[in-house]
């Protein structure tokens, strides 16, 4: 125990901890095993010896009358061979010999003292590097455990896992690598810090590096979308309209964007010049395609369509849709691209659609659920006349129709085709009672004149607009009779 503060100063600085951390984990662990070698439920208390540099081990008692609980408690007389004046209240400390812990207390002492170091090292390089996610730095390749990495960082170490490496890269150990910190947890069980070579982070630090205007403010990188070791793309806008932001990172001869392909592996960069106008963003974002025109669908959703020559459409969607897929992710939009032909053939289904009958949503108004009207919809059943050439079986076939589905449905086609028989008698009557004879009937009787309407008594117009009310058409007598009827 003589040399445990020297032992205490030697693992402190090791570690780069505070010593009095360690100092307490000490007295913990001597608290522990004392308790597991003496066996009682006594108080006890340590504290450091500094004339020798060692440890003091302390029974603590309250002076009691009467006693009540002899393993905390004791009696004046007692107390009084410790200390002559004490009281009833006092509180005595009783010195335990610390020799008397065994090899196993030991054991148990010094695994306390390392978890209570680990405890205070991990929180130490929490306070180090919590603030620093996403800055750029320089790791060795330490060793490798399975599919990750451990880097060192300097003053401990980090985990590079598989998903945070780049597929075109290959380590061995003593490789020196440029990561970016990603994630510092201090209840992790190893390194607390985890570094990536996947992240979008590292271009843009990268791009820090290598562009003075953007470390300096000109140019600012205002969104990075990547998917490591295949492509990345960066939006860049320039606060000074002198500076040309892509050019900027391109470099002279593409000197800037070539050296960071070159610690990227190889990667492509498509580096594209930010726009506040979506429809604008969105042409810069799909390069090298050229986009023919853009359509907000929907703002609020943030959905777009746009719309590319039938040549350009593989371009612009990308190896696998991986183009569209980062410009997407770069604008923070939706995008269905379409090519002029499927745009064509899609506006032309429209309109036969509804050339070729009213559509299943009108039978909302007849009694009809939304949510079977969109079962309908889902089931490519888009007008009534389809719908109502089904047989019940092929109905419930489709997913979310049931019997009773089936029948509400039968039931708002029957309103949906009562209504129209109605509007459609209404109408013939309208025309009935205007004096018009039917074609048929001005062919038997010739010497009806055309305008026989204007040539009726009003009387006669009046009683067959009141036939016409009540449902049924009512011809004239004296146009049935073939009479010329006098004005």
């Amino acid at each position: 125990m003589d040399s445990i503060y020297q032992s205490i100063e030697t693992l402190s600085k090791e570690k780069g901890i505070d010593a009095q951390i360690v100092l307490d984990a000490v007295k913990d662990a001597m608290l522990i095993a004392a308790r597991k070698h003496f066996r009682t439920v006594e108080n006890y208390e340590a504290e450091f010896d500094e004339k020798n540099g060692g440890m003091r081990l302390f029974a603590v008692k309250t002076v009691a009358d009467p006693v009540v609980d002899p393993s905390i408690e004791m009696t004046v007389s007692e107390a009084r061979r410790f200390d002559p004046l004490a009281e009833v209240g006092a509180v005595i400390r009783i010195p335990k010999p610390t020799d008397a812990l065994g090899r196993i207390s030991a054991q148990t002492a010094k695994q306390v003292i390392f978890q209570k170091v680990r405890e205070a090292e991990r929180e130490t390089i929490y306070r180090e590097y919590a603030d620093r996610v996403g800055e750029l730095v320089n790791t060795t390749i330490k060793r490798i455990e399975g599919l990750d990495l451990v880097v060192d960082l300097g003053k401990t170490e980090a985990r590079l896992p598989k998903r945070e490496q780049s597929r075109l890269e290959s380590y061995s150990a003593g490789d020196r690598v440029r990561c970016v910190i990603k994630i510092v947890d201090k209840s992790a069980k190893g390194p607390g810090v985890v570094v990536s070579r996947a992240d979008a982070e590292l271009v843009k630090r990268l791009f820090e590096q290598e562009v003075p205007e953007i470390y300096d403010g000109t140019v600012t990188i205002r969104g990075c979308a990547r998917e490591a070791g295949e492509r990345t793309k960066i939006a860049v806008s320039s606060r000074d309209r002198d500076v040309d932001s892509v050019g900027a990172c391109v470099g002279m001869k593409g000197m800037r964007v070539q050296s960071i392909i070159r610690e990227l592996r190889g990667e492509k960069i498509d580096i594209i010049e930010y726009s506040d106008d979506p429809v604008t963003f969105a042409t810069h974002a799909l390069s090298p395609a050229k986009i023919s025109r853009v359509t907000i669908l929907d703002p609020a959703e943030r959905h777009m369509e746009v719309i590319v020559d039938d040549s350009q459409l593989s371009l612009a969607i990308g190896k696998k849709g991986q183009n569209v897929r980062l410009a997407a992710k770069l604008l923070g939009w939706k995008i269905d691209i379409k090519s002029e032909e499927e745009k064509r053939q899609e506006v032309q289904n429209a309109i036969e659609q509804l050339s070729t009958g009213a559509p299943v949503s009108a039978l909302i108004e007849h009694g009809l659920a939304e949510a079977t009207v969109d079962a309908l919809v889902k089931g490519n059943i888009g007008t009534v006349e389809r719908l109502g050439g089904m047989t019940p079986e092929e109905l419930e076939a489709l997913e979310g129709i049931d019997e009773e589905a089936v029948n509400r449905i039968q039931q708002a086609i029957n309103r949906f085709y009562g209504q129209e028989y109605v509007e459609e008698q209404a109408a013939n009557a309208v025309e009935a009672s205007s004096g018009n004879p039917a074609p048929a009937e001005a062919a038997e009787n010739p010497d009806i004149p055309e305008n026989n309407a204007a040539s009726a008594p009003d009387d006669t117009i009046m009683e067959s607009a009141e036939s016409a009310a009540d449902g049924g058409v009512e011809v004239d007598s004296a146009a049935e009779s073939g009479e010329e009827q006098v004005p």
